[in-house]
């Protein structure tokens, strides 16, 4: 059954997908790549070696115009969106009045304006809630006409300076605009692997021809949803509506290195965003309840939903991600636990199919990330 059929949004690489063997699913609304002919653990482990190339279009990629646009955009986020110096970018989340999480994002402080990008599944609402907050003082645009590619891997900046030489000396989270392959694009030195790379926006007309050029150079490979989510969990990252959701504050997520001590702690620019009062007083306070690294000794791998008990068989949390790690060599997972468990050497049990698997509470992330940070 076709995208059109299935009421699918299509991205601008979908005929590329299907060229190139891709056996696609729906994604946040539209028809996505999971795997090609090689599979996901070859893909994984090919990210992980040399470089894997990914269509992340189906994420939103929103522009703010303004001169307060950094100050009014911190009264949505708990970030230090002032200080972001241009050509920089910051991780971020949006945040309610209980403290929960909106969503995740990017914030890019592009020079005369102010570049975002948000999960695809959340695009409509968090669009629908910038222009309610900050609109008409800020414009706010989405780039509907930009596609997102991600070139992920230990080969992807030398992949990237062939086709990109003016890319030479950017760091993790640095961001320029330059030509790739002849294309006009913007890019940061950024991704969701834990491995160096590039997110790379460029017209949607131009999306295919920028594809084929990086797919040209041997060390790449085209890359699917499925290593995506290994590639992710292994590198310790959280996933919106699995770890992160809007009953989940920034502390509880273990995201609190998010929040920079500008935005918390005395000063003017203090608090000032949704969920403030909880959210700082948890820095002090703590939670109940904490995000987790899970690691197991068996081979069994334990999936979202599994129910975890303590020594005592008292059930004391939830896997949010879980999956055998091929890098890593285990079956690794995300959990949210109790406090009382939350400790690194914790001992738990998964109930799979109603029968138990240990598991060990771990630091994360699983495998090193590779992050270029100059």
């Amino acid at each position: 059954m076709s995208a059109v059929e299935t009421g699918l949004a299509r991205t601008p690489l979908h005929d590329l997908h299907l060229e190139l063997g891709a056996r696609m699913v729906p994604f946040a609304g539209y028809s996505m790549p999971v795997q090609y002919p090689a599979g996901v653990l070859k893909e994984h482990q090919h990210t992980r070696m040399a470089a894997g190339l990914f269509d992340v279009s189906h994420m939103g990629q929103v522009r703010l115009d303004g001169a307060q646009a950094a100050a009014a955009l911190e009264t949505l986020v708990p970030v230090d969106v002032l200080g972001l110096p241009a050509g920089r970018q910051r991780y971020a989340v949006f945040t309610n009045d209980a403290g929960g999480i909106l969503d995740d994002l990017m914030i890019v402080n592009a020079g005369d304006h102010l570049f975002l990008v948000v999960n695809a599944a959340c695009k409509a609402q968090d669009l629908a809630h910038l222009r309610a907050r900050l609109e008409p003082a800020v414009t706010v645009t989405e780039l509907a006409d930009r596609a997102l590619l991600a070139l992920q891997g230990p080969a992807a900046a030398e992949v990237f300076l062939r086709l990109a030489p003016a890319a030479a000396g950017m760091k993790f989270m640095d961001f320029r605009t330059l030509e790739v392959a002849g294309i006009p694009c913007f890019a940061s030195r950024s991704g969701y692997t834990g491995e160096d790379g590039f997110e790379i926006s460029v017209p949607a007309a131009r999306a295919v021809e920028l594809a084929r050029a990086l797919l040209a150079e041997p060390e790449v490979a085209p890359i699917g949803l499925g290593a995506r989510d290994s590639l992710r969990l292994e590198a310790g990252l959280c996933l919106y509506g699995h770890e992160l959701d809007p009953t989940t504050t920034p502390i509880e997520a273990a995201i609190g290195w998010a929040i920079q001590k500008v935005r918390r702690t005395g000063g003017a620019r203090a608090g000032g965003f949704p969920g403030a009062d909880t959210i700082l007083a948890q820095f002090d306070a703590g939670t109940a309840r904490l995000r987790v690294g899970l690691a197991g000794s068996t081979r069994a791998p334990v999936r979202e939903g599994a129910p975890l008990l303590d020594a005592g068989g008292r059930e004391v949390g939830c896997v949010t991600s879980g999956s055998f790690g091929p890098s890593a060599g285990q079956p690794v997972a995300m959990a949210y636990v109790e406090t009382a468990s939350a400790a690194p050497g914790t001992e738990l049990s998964a109930l799979v199919r109603g029968r138990p698997v240990p598991m060990t509470v771990t630091t994360m992330p699983f495998v090193p990330q590779r992050y270029h940070r100059g």
